[in-house]
């Protein structure tokens, strides 16, 4: 359990300028988000330390001032130097100096479509405000802690307001990133549905229309002795072929496609191979599908009547 005046996968706003103790100024401006967090923080939210120390709890107003910051930071500003032991103070407040005292992965505090900026987390209890987060994490259904963790909350001050409780899954559904992305993930999977039943039935329109043209040919051929299965193979063959043709111009154009669309995705490949497979094997087998009833038709072909019919 910890608290946070900021949760993760927020606007990203809460933004302050620092400065590097020992460093010349030369009007630059060092934006770095800033966040005040409690003791247990990063390991509450699943945060790995890469060096140094997180907080300690008896580290209040009284003690020297201290941060963590993230990966993106570290390699921004302090690039093959050891930031531990580095002091950095705010805009505006240079008597404050503060002693970074470890370094940990980037954590999403922005949207998920947004890479993570340089961040500075300072400990709560230096910077104590009547607002903030209470962050849990639990081994139970999260949906079922939500009531529970008010009851708690109010328990322990009844004065305490509370709003909107909700699991970490459910930030992450609704954010605006997610639900853009997920908006436009509907509407190409529409187009692609669609896609779909139009090829599979202009394949039928395809294959019905030369087994048509082909009924004579047949016709002869099952009179000479062909077996029916003979000629169900011919068909399928064709089929196959066209679609075989269409599978790859389809794998290209996919291809193409997604690595213009690299702006729709995150924390996935835009050349997902086992991704191009199965929809490869669904489109064939959905063509073969389209194809059985004009090769069963095919098979079935009188040849007298074929043969009587030109």
């Amino acid at each position: 359990m910890a608290l946070t005046d900021a949760l993760p996968l927020g606007d990203g706003d809460g933004a302050k300028n620092y400065w590097i103790v020992g460093r010349p100024y030369h009007g630059e401006q060092n934006e770095i988000l800033d966040r005040d967090v409690s003791d247990g923080y990063f390991s509450t939210i699943g945060a790995q330390l890469l060096r140094g120390r997180t907080f300690r709890e008896d580290e209040d107003e009284s003690k020297p001032l201290i941060a963590v910051i993230n990966e993106r930071m570290a390699q921004r500003y302090f690039p093959g130097e050891n930031p531990l032991g580095q002091q950095i103070y705010a805009q505006g407040d240079e008597k404050h100096r503060i002693e970074i005292v470890g370094v940990v992965n980037d954590i999403q505090e922005g949207q998920l479509d947004a890479a993570p900026g340089p961040a500075v987390y300072l400990p709560f209890r230096q910077h104590p405000s009547n607002y903030f987060a209470l962050v849990v994490r639990t081994r139970q259904e999260p949906n079922a802690m939500l009531s529970s963790m008010t009851t708690a909350v109010h328990r322990i001050d009844p004065g305490l307001a509370t709003y909107d409780p909700f699991t970490m899954q459910q930030r992450i559904d609704d954010s605006p990133a997610a639900t853009l992305h997920r908006s436009s993930a509907y509407l190409v999977s529409g187009f692609a549905a669609l896609a779909l039943v139009l090829g599979i039935v202009g394949l039928y329109g395809v294959i019905s229309y030369s087994v048509s043209q082909r009924t004579r040919e047949i016709g002869v051929r099952m009179a000479l002795g062909a077996e029916r299965g003979t000629v169900h193979w011919m068909v399928l063959r064709e089929a196959i072929g066209l679609t075989g043709l269409g599978l790859a111009v389809g794998v290209v154009c996919a291809m193409g496609t997604a690595a213009l669309m690299r702006s729709l995705l995150f924390d996935v490949e835009a050349w997902d191979v086992p991704t191009l497979v199965a929809v490869a094997a669904v489109l064939g087998g959905f063509a073969l599908l389209a194809s059985y009833l004009p090769a069963r038709r095919a098979a079935r072909v009188n040849p007298v009547d074929a043969l009587r019919a030109e």
